[in-house]
Formats: structure tokens, sequence, C-alpha cells
């Protein structure tokens, strides 16, 4: 499938010069970024704004957040309402746009250039009330991580339902643990209680056809029959296909396991590709992607959609040099080499042809299909409310999974709780 856009290309060289010029500086200025990083993203940083200091006479410092994106929510609000100055850029989530654009800089006109040469869908999901709050630095959808050579081992077929996936991890982990590796696990996935889960929770009950907990029109849809037959679908893994501890497990905790070579299938974003691959990966060359099993054959895959943006902040004292980098990020050159060192998606269409991208990391090309069956987080039907909707949601998912009531007891509560919440309004 081809994707068409409207307006001229801006090469890269020609977002680096618009960059250089909007930031020449008097003299040289120290601006700081704050972001969640996962994998070597905090080593290729420096690599990755080498150019951009170079071209202004600038210098970046990154300011690392912790790896879970609730706890990022949680220190960038407290930074922004008191309207700290010493922050410059922030790294954003794909959800947080409506909850956080009274504090950024509106960038429509500095990236009016720009921003038609990335996905529209993603352009307008950081658009509020008519003003572009950050500008898309990467995509996000997450696909099902498998062992090639197990599965070719066990005769086992990449599984296209979560009951296949069950059955397909529990017989290659018997068949590893009779082998010897009593470490060996069918299935490693996202159980903490975070941001993270919601994600998951949210393919689970999307791939049933129970929804995605507030429907696009604010209607709260989360307790239904499919939502749980979901939840105890995968409440059924933790403590047989999945240690106790994914119920613990991040992103990171997740890939840890899965590449030393201890899992059969993972459920990752496409950053732990290229690290699968790495020279100190037990895994290297021995595994491939596919799409996120679904509830039934007759039910559709579903994979959460993330991705994270560059915001400028409102109270930064150095904003010119702040809205460069920001066009610098979310330009070609930038994504570009993000693709290639970090297996990032990019939110530039042209570049899903690119022959140096897809000739470094060719999972990229192929996660069209993976991109294509991405479902929103209910963030633009719920505006401010959605972060306690989320962490009601994983909270009353994480309930289930420990064992602690049902899934029908539990999103009976839920939903409750989100009435609540909601009122007359979100």
């Amino acid at each position: 499938m081809s994707y068409g856009f409207k307006g001229r290309v801006l090469r890269s060289s020609a977002v680096l010069a618009l960059a250089s010029a909007l930031a020449t500086p008097v003299m040289a200025e120290e601006i700081f970024y704050v972001s969640g990083a996962v994998g070597n993203a905090v080593e290729n940083f420096k690599t990755l704004v080498k150019p951009w200091e170079e071209a202004t006479g600038n210098t970046v410092t990154l300011v690392p957040m912790p790896a879970s994106t609730s706890d990022q929510f949680g220190q960038y609000r407290l930074w922004l309402a008191a309207g700290a100055t010493d922050i410059d850029l922030y790294q954003t989530d794909v959800i947080w746009a409506p909850q956080l654009a009274d504090h950024f800089v509106d960038l429509s006109e500095a990236a009016k250039d720009l921003a038609p040469q990335h996905f529209p869908s993603i352009i307008q999901s950081q658009t509020v009330n008519g003003k572009l709050v950050a500008l898309p630095i990467f995509t996000d959808a997450p696909a099902l991580y498998y062992r090639k050579d197990l599965l070719d081992k066990y005769g086992v077929a990449v599984p296209t339902t979560w009951d296949e996936l069950t059955a397909a991890a529990q017989k290659i982990q018997d068949g590893e643990r009779a082998a010897g590796n009593a470490d060996f696990w069918g299935y490693v996935w996202q159980g903490n209680a975070y941001e993270g889960l919601t994600c998951n929770a949210l393919e689970w009950i999307k791939s049933f056809g129970g929804g995605q907990i507030v429907e696009p029109d604010g209607t709260i849809s989360v307790n239904n029959p499919n939502a749980v037959k979901a939840l105890e679908t995968a409440k059924g893994w933790v403590g047989t296909i999945s240690p106790e501890g994914v119920l613990a497990y991040q992103e990171e905790e997740a890939r840890g396991l899965w590449q030393t070579g201890n899992a059969a299938f993972m459920r990752n974003w496409p950053y732990a590709y290229g690290l699968g691959n790495g020279d100190d990966s037990a895994v290297k060359g021995k595994f491939a992607v596919a799409t996120l099993p679904k509830g039934t054959a007759d039910d559709t895959s579903a994979a959460t959609l993330g991705g994270w943006n560059v915001a400028v902040s409102k109270y930064s004292k150095h904003q010119d040099i702040a809205i460069s980098l920001a066009l610098y990020l979310a330009g070609p050159e930038a994504q570009k080499q993000r693709a290639i060192a970090e297996t990032n998606l990019p939110t530039i269409v042209a570049l899903y042809d690119d022959a140096d991208i897809a000739a470094a990391a060719p999972i990229i090309p192929q996660w069209k299909e993976v991109f294509l069956n991405a479902v929103p987080r209910p963030s633009a039907p719920t505006l401010g409310k959605y972060n306690e909707v989320s962490s009601k949601f994983w909270s009353a998912v994480h309930e289930t999974l420990s064992g602690n009531g049902s899934a029908a007891d539990n999103l009976e509560v839920l939903e409750s709780d989100l009435t609540e919440l909601k009122g007359s309004a979100w």
C-alpha cells in the first residue's frame, strides 16, 4: 500500500538549514531536553543531535527520565505546573497532547513545510484547538516477536489467535525445559501496573471484539463479555507460559529475558528488533515478528498506537533555539538516523521507501502491516482525564491478573468508577 501526501518535500539539508537559521546564536547556548529512554537511546542521542549542534553552535543536554511512561508523565506535570524554565524541550507520548497542550508552544507556523510530510493522522493527534503542540519524531506499534528456530524445531506455526499462542508457547516451553533449560518461558510481555499494561490489555480486549475501553463518542464500553474473556485468557498465562514475575515487567524486563534466549514469544515495540539482532544477543538472527494474535479467527488483530513527539516549553528561555532543534528531530535526517540505529518507525511517509533504511532495518517496511492494525488509546474522548482513566483501567487489569477478583467483577467496578469520573461529560 502506498501513502500519498501533499506539500513539497523538505530535504534533510533544508530542515537543518532552517533549524540553523532559526537558532543562530549570538553566543552558544546549552539547552535541556527531557526524555524517557529504553535500549540504547541515551547513547544514540549524542550522535543524533551532533549535526544540529555543529550547524548551530549550540549544545543539547539530555535529561533521562524513568522508562515508565506513567512516571514520566507525573514528573512532566510537576515541572510544567511550576513553570520550570530550565527544561526547554519535552519528549512526549502520543496520548499526552490534550493534557499538556497549554504548556507548549504552537509549532504550526514553524513546521508549515515539514508537517505535510508526516502521516496526517499523527499530526492531527498532536493538534489541540488548532495548535500544533508537538512534532512527531517516531511512531510505534507493537508486534509479536517469535523464535523462528524453535517454531521449526517443534513444528509450530506462527500463531494467529491467542489460543494458538497459548498452545504454541506451552509446547515449546515444555520441550525446552525437558531439554534442560529450567529458566525457559513461553511468552513474555508487560504486566506491571503502569501505562504499558493499558497498552497490552487494550490489545487483548480489542482483539476479542471488546471495544476500546472508552469509545470515540465517550461511551464507556469496557464492561462486556468479550473484555472479560480477554482478561481471563491473559490471567491464565501467569505462572503457566509466563513467569509470575511478568506482573512486574515493563518493556526492558521482557526484552532482557527474551534476548538471553529464554522465551519463545514476546510482545514488544520495534526498538527491541535492532537490539535483539545485536552482537551481544543470544537470539541474533533467530527471530522474526508478526502481527499480534486475535481473539478468534473471526476477530482482527489489534496493536496499540504509540509514538513519541517533541514539544517546546512555553517557559523555556531559549524558545527559538528549542524550536530549531524540534524541527531537526522531526525532520528526515534525524528520523532516518533513528530508524537505522534504533529501529524507530518514521512518521515521515517517504522514509518507508528509503533504500538505506530497508537495507539496515528491513523490519521497518514490513511494519506497515502492524501499523495499519494500530488502535488508539482513549485519550481523545477522555481529554484531560485520560491519565486517571488509564490508571483505573490498568489497576483493574492488574488486580485480575494477580488473582484478586474475577475479570467480570473488576470490570464492573471499573465501569462504575469511570462513570463517576466522567460525570456529565469528560
